[in-house]
């Protein structure tokens, strides 16, 4: 199948459409069914639901800022094989900020209200890294998927232990971060040595903070 070619105002309104389904709530709907919709509610106190809350507001925030990251690079990657795989993180990053948002709501909290500001600096960050080229483009975003993998697998162990809804959806979540790392750095994606991923997981987690409760 050729791949279709879209003119400069195509990519803008498409940019502008993306932009507006991440940031305006209930306005981007998953691909997916969410893996926790047939699982019954638990009953959660009032701290519990706080705290899954929070956790979840922190997952969509983060969720938020691939997306912009994808969005800001889409349109400078070279290769089809390294477009196709931004294109499927931005697929995949649909439904987790969907799936979010809706687990959100059946916990009676929102999203954060830092969430423009994380998609605005994935934006900028995304064209970045896709004008220095295709396999460092890539490279950032296999990292930045596993890191958001490797901190939803460590907020699972401070869910609720009734919660179940909320923890099969953070599963998901990294099993598909998981599973994009590796398949954007069998496109070519650069392989970031563990200080430089470890430093991106430390200041991505202290900024991520700010994000739990507000």
């Amino acid at each position: 199948m050729r791949e279709r070619h879209l003119s400069r105002s195509d990519r803008f309104i498409s940019h502008i459409d993306s932009a507006l389904r991440t940031l305006i709530p209930n306005t981007r709907g998953a691909q997916r069914v969410n893996p926790s919709a047939s699982m019954a509610e638990s009953e959660l106190g009032e701290l519990e639901r706080r705290h899954a809350a929070s956790t979840l507001r922190v997952l969509h925030v983060a969720t938020a800022g691939v997306q912009g990251l994808c969005q800001g690079q889409v349109g400078l990657v070279m290769l089809p094989r390294a477009r196709q795989q931004i294109d499927h993180s931005q697929r995949e990053a649909t439904d987790h900020l969907a799936w979010c948002q809706q687990r959100l709501e059946q916990l009676e909290s929102r999203t954060s209200y830092f969430t423009p500001v994380y998609y605005g600096a994935g934006v900028g960050l995304g064209m970045v890294t896709g004008l220095i080229n295709d396999r460092f483009g890539l490279g950032v975003v296999a990292a930045t998927k596993e890191l958001i993998g490797r901190q939803a697998n460590e907020q699972m162990n401070y869910l609720p232990t009734e919660d179940q809804r909320s923890r099969t959806l953070l599963r998901q979540v990294v099993s598909d971060n998981t599973h994009h790392a590796q398949l954007a750095l069998e496109a070519g994606g650069m392989r970031f040595p563990a200080p430089i991923k470890w430093g991106m997981g430390l200041l991505g987690g202290a900024s991520l903070k700010k994000a739990r409760y507000t």
